[in-house]
């Protein structure tokens, strides 16, 4: 896909095109020599250039707890479940890259056919409800491109980079933030290896 990117005339492109080209050249370029993490291409708009992307994270996490029924309740202990390969949706609205229309980021919560698939457990990604998959990169006023949410995302997914004080910025959800601050840091369990 690198020899896609390079087919395309920088100089002649202009305004969200040339931001277009510029997002896709960096994740071709920053995730080329990477194992932990792929990226594809899902929709392009009329002019070829990418509108949305799938990444693929190759890497072990915390993809949810057990006794979730009782979760954080005195005395219950949720141990954490791990998973490898978890898929995340990057959609460019049409306005992009315009203050008012940032990415969405979202990791998928079902497959094609409907089936759940395991997504991340973590207190910057939204776990439990409507928008269980929903990213929050808690520094809107630092980004820079979507190379650097990629990889911000894959620090969450380490958990060497999360959010769990209830306190501005916020958590994306709250109740694996509970978690994270009662069990995950006390017992250690958020301190994992990479296999």
């Amino acid at each position: 896909m690198e020899r896609e990117v390079q087919a395309f005339d920088a100089t002649s492109l202009h305004g969200r095109n040339r931001r277009l080209w510029y997002e896709w050249q960096q994740l071709e370029t920053g995730l080329a020599d990477r194992q932990d993490i792929s990226c594809k291409v899902m929709r392009r708009n009329a002019d070829g250039l990418p509108t949305a992307y799938l990444v693929t994270y190759h890497l072990r996490s915390i993809c949810g707890v057990t006794n979730e029924e009782t979760l954080n309740e005195p005395g219950v202990e949720n141990q954490p479940l791990y998973a490898t390969g978890f898929q995340m949706m990057i959609e460019l609205p049409h306005n992009y890259p315009c203050v008012d229309a940032p990415p969405s980021l979202h990791f998928l919560t079902a497959d094609a056919t409907g089936q759940s698939i395991p997504h991340p457990w973590h207190p910057n990604i939204r776990y439990f409800g409507d928008f269980a998959g929903r990213v929050c990169l808690n520094m809107t006023d630092t980004y820079t491109d979507l190379l650097w949410g990629v990889q911000r995302v894959a620090s969450y997914l380490r958990y060497d980079t999360y959010h769990a004080l209830i306190e501005a910025p916020y958590p994306e959800d709250m109740k694996v933030a509970a978690w994270v601050m009662r069990q995950g840091e006390p017992k250690e369990w958020i301190y994992f290896e990479q296999s």
